[in-house]
Formats: structure tokens, sequence, C-alpha cells
């Protein structure tokens, strides 16, 4: 792609004063502080920003929009920096938005179960906050002590517990929203359902390409009365792999399942002491909750089914804490792999249960043909995979190795009937394989909804869309008085 051309020397200087004059003190200019913020999570991709500016509020940032707006400057929103697709990569010739600043918990509704927060709030922080009296925040992604709460919106993101739970999606109930004009609209809000279109839908993992939310506005469920996790440990990968899928098949939902493999394994018990067995190919975590006399009888059947399918005698927690310990070195498996290899890449595909002894058979001979090494870690219960691909990066040509590696695993997701991306979003790193999930018409349609909301392709351009396009060319314009095209929302 060849480099964007500079901003004109006038422009730029005007730029930087009417940010300025909007958010006083939170501008950033110099190269050294820039610097800081040149990649998020997808390290093996770097770009330095033009301008980073950090809003206090929902007014800094319509403001900030508005002037780029009108000035024609491109915009990309950020939230923690852990996005790991390069969703939040920033442009040489546009802003940075970041939204740290924004990190109060607004309100905490008990008697509507609903959270009301600033997109900078952390996830865990959320369930920190109504923990005394008995609540929580359901979705947990392994970041969750740092990712922010709007990254999880823009990312739709998971967790360890989504598959009883739901993602994001499931569990967010409104959010404020600022358009590219400056345009500050509310979508949902503490009721359930809406009148309206289903634009909290769109919003919800649309990658920070139509606007950015400055509030969310959550629900928090019940602790569940009983929690206990089973380790199940197996021989063969595969035989892990088939009963997932056939205590799903026996009606069992657990509030989470999770799968790691030999290297996965020995990387976390080396990091985190968990108490994780050394001695089998794979490990399986299954967490139960509910009623006690339920939670008994659910690990009954869940040992008979990983018994009949070849796993070890399970080991089953007995106390609030070895359960907590059981999830700590699955919660820990990222950071822990980071001890043994210089560099990894973190994949993420989603397949159909059915296609987990398939999917992980392929990918160890896929190791082979590609020399390098994959530590599997993943939400098994809803097949979502976290493939984590070891390189060194500084040797020639490795992360090229990573990259087709990389492509290949997610072309065999969508062959077996998954899609590229379970949470971790499409961004740059999987964008160039769109059309292997999706047809031309699709990616059509998908682009004229992006014009609806940014006609002119300011809001995080270069994501997601495998080929650029002006608005102009999708039979785009704009409705009289530059509105959006949805007159009954509520603006402010």
């Amino acid at each position: 792609m060849p480099a964007p051309e500079p901003i004109a020397l006038s422009r730029s200087t005007e730029l930087l004063r009417r940010l300025r004059e909007a958010v006083p003190g939170g501008v950033i200019a110099d190269e050294a502080s820039l610097r800081a913020y040149d990649t998020d999570a997808l390290t093996a991709y770097r770009q330095m920003p033009m301008l980073v500016v950090l809003p206090r509020n929902t007014a800094e940032v319509a403001a900030v929009l508005r002037i780029c707006h009108a000035m024609g400057v491109k915009v990309v929103p950020r939230g923690a920096g852990t996005g790991l697709s390069g969703g939040a990569l920033p442009l040489a010739d546009g802003v940075l938005l970041v939204l740290t600043k924004l990190s109060r918990i607004l309100e905490i509704d008990y008697d509507n179960r609903a959270v009301v927060v600033q997109p900078g709030v952390t996830n865990l922080a959320i369930s920190q906050a109504v923990g005394e009296r008995g609540f929580y925040y359901a979705p947990d992604p392994s970041s969750q002590i740092a990712c922010s709460i709007g990254g999880n919106v823009a990312e739709n993101s998971g967790g360890v517990h989504c598959l009883k739970y739901g993602v994001t999606a499931n569990n967010l109930l409104g959010v404020e929203f600022v358009t590219m004009e400056g345009e500050v609209l509310r979508l949902g809000g503490k009721h359930l359902d809406s009148g309206h279109y289903d634009l909290l839908g769109i919003i919800t993992g649309s990658e920070g390409l139509l606007g950015v939310v400055t509030e969310v506005t959550v629900r928090i469920l019940p602790k569940p009365a009983v929690a206990r996790a089973l380790l199940v440990g197996f021989d063969r990968t595969v035989d892990a792999g088939d009963a997932v899928a056939a205590i799903i098949a026996g009606g069992v939902i657990p509030a989470g399942m999770e799968m790691m493999d030999r290297p996965a394994i020995h990387a976390a018990e080396d990091f985190v002491k968990a108490g994780y067995p050394r001695d089998v190919e794979a490990l399986l975590i299954v967490e139960l909750d509910g009623p006690a006399a339920e939670v008994d009888a659910l690990i009954t059947q869940v040992a008979e089914i990983t018994t009949a399918h070849r796993g070890r005698p399970p080991r089953i927690s007995n106390s609030e804490s070895e359960r907590l310990a059981f999830w700590a070195g699955r919660k820990a498996a990222f950071p822990a792999v980071g001890r043994i290899s210089p560099d990894y890449m973190c994949m993420d595909g989603t397949i159909p249960r059915k296609a987990l002894p398939q999917v992980l058979a392929r990918m160890a001979e896929m190791e082979g043909e590609f020399g390098l090494r994959v530590a599997n870690v993943f939400h098994a219960g809803d097949g979502n995979l976290h493939p984590l691909i070891l390189f060194d990066a500084n040797k020639p040509w490795e992360l090229e190795k990573v990259e087709a590696f990389g492509a290949a695993i997610l072309r065999l997701c969508v062959a077996v009937g998954g899609v590229l991306t379970g949470e971790h979003g499409v961004g740059i790193e999987k964008r160039d394989l769109m059309p292997d999930q999706f047809s031309e018409d699709d990616l059509e349609q998908q682009t004229r909804l992006k014009c609806a909301f940014d006609p002119n392709g300011l809001m995080n351009p270069g994501k997601l869309f495998p080929t650029l396009h002006r608005c102009a060319d999708h039979g785009w314009m704009r409705v009289e008085g530059g509105q959006l095209p949805f007159p009954d929302l509520p603006r402010f």
C-alpha cells in the first residue's frame, strides 16, 4: 500500500490548533510520546499516528470528530490497545482518538440489573464494582484485567464463560454513540428491547468503522449458587475434541469449557503452577454452575462422557480457591507462551464443534509444512480457536511464514463451515481473507452499511474491507440536510 500523502503544513497547523482548543492538555504531537501508540496487541505491525487526542468526556469526543469531519481528517478510535487484529493500528495521516480517560462507572442500578459505564472502564472493574452485592458481568476475555468495555463492544468480545452466558452482544443493553459528524445518538438503554431497527446490533462488533462509543449500559447477573470445575487430561488431542462435541450433544451447557494442548499446558504450568498434568497431550477445563444438586449431577454426567472418550480420571475442584486455580493457568496462557518464544501471533477463528478433531489434526500437519510450532488455547465449547503460532521476528522471512500459516488456518476454519473471527475482529490481520468467507455481494452490502454512517470514509479506514471504494462508487448519496437516514433516533 503506498504511503499516504502528508497533510499540508498549513492545514496540519490549523488542525493542531483546533484540536488543542477542543481538548485542552489532551493532544499529543511530539514523536517520542506518539511512539507509545504505534501499535495495538498485534505488535507485528506498527505505524506512528499523526496526532493522538485523549478526550475526557462525550462533548470533547464530539468536538474532535466535528473538527476532523470538517477538515477531512481520518480518525482511528482506540481503547486500551489490547486488540489482537490491528483494529486500532494508527494511520500516518490520521488522528488516533484514545478513550482511556473516559474511565468512570456512572451508575449501578441493581433493581434493573444494569451498570452504566464510560468506554475506558476495564472489563473486570465492572464485576469488582458489583461483587459485594453478589452480581457480576458475564463476558470475561482473558485480558479482562486490562481490556476496556468500549473495546469489548467494538470487537463483540467473549471469553471463558460466553458458552453459557453469551458474548458482549448478549449482555449489552445500550450505548451512547458519536457519529463522524459529531452527532451524539443513544441506542437502547436499560429496557430489554427497542422498537427501532437493531442498530445496537450493528454497532456491536463494528470495529470502530461506524463511530465512537462514549457510554455503555451492560446487564449484570447474580452469581450462581455453586460453581465447580473439572480438569480432564487426554493422551490424544483428537479424543479431547470428540469429548467436547459429546458433552454438548449430551445436553450439557457448561458455564465454560476450555481446551489446551501440550505446549500450552507446559507453558501455563511453568508460569502459574496451577497443578496441570504435564504428561497429557490435551487438557479440558469444564466449569458447571447452578444449584448444588444440579451441579453435582452435571459433574457426574460430564465425567462419564470424558471417560467414555478416553479421558483420564477427572480432578474436580472442591473449593472456590481450587476452581480459580484451575482457571489461573488458562487465563495466563497467552503471557505464559510469551515466555517460551521470542514472538507469537494469536489467531482467532471459529468452527463447528464437530469439526474440532479434524481441524486440530490438520493444524498438526501444517506445523511440519510451515516449519513452525503452535500452542493451542481455545474456547472449545463454542469452537472459537486461538492457535498461537510461535516464531522469531528477528529471523528473515519468519513473519511472512507466520502470516501464511495463519491464513491457512483461517481458510481451514471457513472450509469446514466456520468463520474468520470469533471475538478478535478482522482489523488488518484478516482483511484480505474476507473474500474467502463473503461473496462480492456480501461485501457490497457491508460497504453500503459503512457508507450510511460514514459516507466520506474517515472513520478507521483501511480496516476490515479488502478493497477500498469511495461511497459514491456504491451509489450512496447523502440525504438532504446531511442527516443520517434514521430520523426517529433520540439525539442530544
